[in-house]
């Protein structure tokens, strides 16, 4: 199992209480990360305040871009991988994006890792693109996807979709690798087909162990159906980590935290049908129930656990959580 730790480019408000990231601020966490043995670091995207943030803080929260951001975490690194999670691909034209991402996958040596997604708030997107609000945002990812990789793959790149459209695009350099790995980011049933046909990985968001093991069920039946072997997908799940001595006192910890309230606005969009407890959902607990909670995923399919976002209020917490989490939760689950 392989671990990553979010890094706030857009949860102050959120998640967080503003003021709570700066730049120097996240290449502490970057550059903790790497030090302790966690695999990757993982910056969310959100362009505009969200209508819930609004009316719980004051103060506007500072939202910072992802491949901006991962640009200095890369040169501030030598080896952890890079993973959006997740660019908001209805709003960024392929072409552009596929620029920037095979940019950044070439200046830090092959580590980028391209989460795309709808985006958690219609109202971001509507408020960005008014225009287009009644367009359907899971075309646009589909287009999105399927337009980057005629980019990352072709030698003269041409796409004619319902949204996006460009022709005779000669795309260089190509990505490191030849291809950059895409993850699909969401937990919408539409999304098992996009992992199946294009994808790399999945990366879905505060879902427990029998859903992990349900929704990859689902991407199997679509990668049979259109004849792939899915041995390799990544199955990523974003989970918040709550761990204390006693399971009472991490569930205190995670109910005060301002993480807590970011799940709930999550209820009408990103996280909704789902029925139980949080805490069902996330590593809640002390260090030998979220051991056992970790190998409860990996038992479900799950191959890391990234973008983990601790329940804490202050940037000093966080590193004090990410520390203890490394040394006392991860060891022997690693690989």
């Amino acid at each position: 199992m392989k671990f990553g730790v979010a890094l706030p480019t857009g949860y102050e408000g959120m998640v967080f209480p503003p003021p709570f990231a700066s730049p120097e601020t996240m290449l502490k966490i970057a550059r903790a990360a790497e030090e302790l043995g966690y695999d990757s670091v993982l910056p969310n995207d959100h362009y505009t305040t969200q209508h819930y943030v609004r009316r719980l803080v004051p103060t506007p929260p500072n939202y910072y871009d992802p491949l901006v951001s991962l640009s200095f975490v890369a040169a501030a690194t030598s080896r952890l991988k890079l993973i959006t999670g997740v660019m908001v691909l209805p709003l960024r034209h392929p072409v552009v994006l596929a620029k920037q991402a095979i940019s950044l996958d070439r200046w830090s040596g092959g580590r980028l890792i391209l989460g795309v997604g709808v985006g958690a708030y219609r109202e971001e997107f509507v408020a960005v693109a008014p225009d287009w609000r009644n367009r359907q945002r899971g075309e646009l990812l589909t287009e999105g996807i399927e337009a980057l990789r005629v980019l990352f793959g072709e030698h003269e790149a041409s796409y004619h979709g319902r949204h996006w459209h460009f022709e005779d695009v000669q795309m260089y350099p190509k990505p490191a690798a030849g291809s950059l790995p895409i993850w699909v980011g969401g937990n919408a049933e539409q999304h098992y087909a996009r992992v199946a046909k294009w994808a790399d990985g999945w990366l879905p968001a505060v879902l427990s162990p029998a859903e992990i093991a349900a929704g990859l069920a689902r991407i199997r039946e679509e990668c049979a159906r259109i004849g792939r072997d899915p041995t390799g997908i990544e199955i990523a799940p974003q989970l918040v980590a709550s761990v204390a001595r006693t399971t009472e006192e991490a569930t205190d910890k995670f109910r005060r935290a301002h993480a807590y309230h970011h799940l709930v606005s999550l209820q009408s969009s990103t996280l909704r049908n789902q029925t139980g407890g949080f805490e069902q959902r996330n590593l809640v607990g002390s260090v030998e129930d979220v051991r056992r909670q970790i190998e409860a995923y990996r038992e479900a399919g799950a191959t890391q656990i990234t973008g983990i976002l601790f329940a804490v209020n202050t940037i000093d917490d966080f590193l004090r959580e990410m520390e203890f989490f490394a040394t006392r939760v991860m060891p022997g689950l690693t690989t």
